[in-house]
């Protein structure tokens, strides 16, 4: 039975190695590949350019220009009131996930439409495939139980050449599932990855919201606010808008309910995802899952003792002052792995 590992010395505190945004955003360059931005581009008070992040358009905006600008994304929207992901953040889950891939692969990142991964909850934004592809040249699927969700990432998929061939939409229609409909007898994944909802009710996603916004107004006093791993910290209800005229914070851009939350929460989703997953251990190499709350290791931990996986492996990350971090399980021994990975030959970085 396996026992979880500890997270690595090595790994570092802040984005990524290999993640583009570790360093400042150069605002004139985002303009010049998305002029848009430069209307809600200022001075913030020390001097510096930035944006109002907590304007919801000025966040979606400043997205559109990243994805452009450094994934050749060239067309970017989402429908009204669904969730605007941090892009900085989802990159490095994804550069975590190569790192994983890597071990069994003699160090090297396999690259290409071989590798295969499952987006449990892709969103309406579809950002992890969309960076996945585009970095690595991963083919993904991606799931979602929100018809509107899944319309909107196919629309993104068409719209962008850079994406053809690489991304397909699929919807969850039992709510109740996780991987049964979505990995079908057929299906192989190198791995799954999930951003789980992690409140238990919208009163505590709502609480949780006026908090995050009075740190990103404490942080906005503060020199160095606007760098892509300090003001862009942000995740699941990350963009907020500040109701000036009452003077109280409003979730007027954090995303539907099914984003932010459901019955029990993160762990008790994560508990559902742990015993699905023991159905089709054979037919995906790492099954993972972004943790946000660190008191709901132990729990996880204990379910995936249960199912009786052979490895279990937590990986810490951070971004800004959020820590978070990715648990990943497998149910395939070391040369079971190695058997897994011996098609990749061919595919490294």
């Amino acid at each position: 039975m396996a026992k979880p590992s500890k997270t690595s010395s090595q790994q570092k505190k802040g984005l990524h190695p290999r993640n583009p945004h570790r360093a400042r955003y150069d605002f004139p360059a985002l303009v010049k590949s998305t002029p848009s931005l430069n209307a809600f581009v200022k001075k913030n008070p020390f001097g510096e350019l930035s944006v109002d992040f907590s304007n919801p358009d000025a966040v979606k905006t400043l997205n559109k220009a990243l994805l452009n600008h450094f994934y050749q994304i060239s067309f970017w929207d989402i429908p009204k009131g669904y969730l605007c992901p941090p892009i900085p953040g989802r990159a490095d889950y994804l550069h975590y996930i190569a790192d994983l891939l890597a071990e069994t692969h003699n160090g090297s990142i396999p690259k290409g439409k071989t590798i295969k991964g499952l987006d449990i909850g892709m969103g309406a934004n579809c950002v992890y495939p969309m960076v996945g592809h585009r970095v690595y040249g991963w083919q993904f699927v991606g799931a979602d139980i929100d018809p509107i969700s899944v319309k909107s990432a196919k629309l993104l998929v068409d719209a962008n050449p850079t994406l053809k061939g690489g991304i397909q939409c699929r919807l969850q229609s039992n709510p109740d599932h996780i991987f049964t409909g979505m990995i079908n007898a057929k299906d192989r994944f190198d791995f799954t990855m999930c951003n789980p909802p992690f409140h238990t009710s919208m009163e505590e996603a709502t609480k949780g919201s006026e908090r995050k916004v009075r740190n990103l107004a404490a942080n906005a006093l503060k020199k160095g606010g606007d760098k892509g791993t300090a003001s862009h910290a942000m995740s699941h209800a990350d963009v907020k808008g500040i109701n000036k005229g009452k003077g109280k914070p409003v979730l007027n851009f954090g995303g539907q309910n099914a984003e932010l939350w459901c019955p029990g929460g993160e762990a008790a989703f994560i508990k559902r995802m742990i015993e699905q997953s023991a159905e089709f251990k054979t037919q995906c190499l790492w099954f993972t899952t972004m943790v946000s709350k660190k008191e709901n290791l132990p729990a996880i931990n204990q379910a995936l003792k249960a199912v009786k996986v052979k490895d279990i492996r937590t990986i810490e990350m951070a971004q800004g002052q959020k820590i978070t971090r990715v648990v990943a399980w497998t149910f395939l021994d070391k040369d079971e792995r190695t058997l897994w990975c011996s098609g990749w030959s061919h595919l490294a970085v």
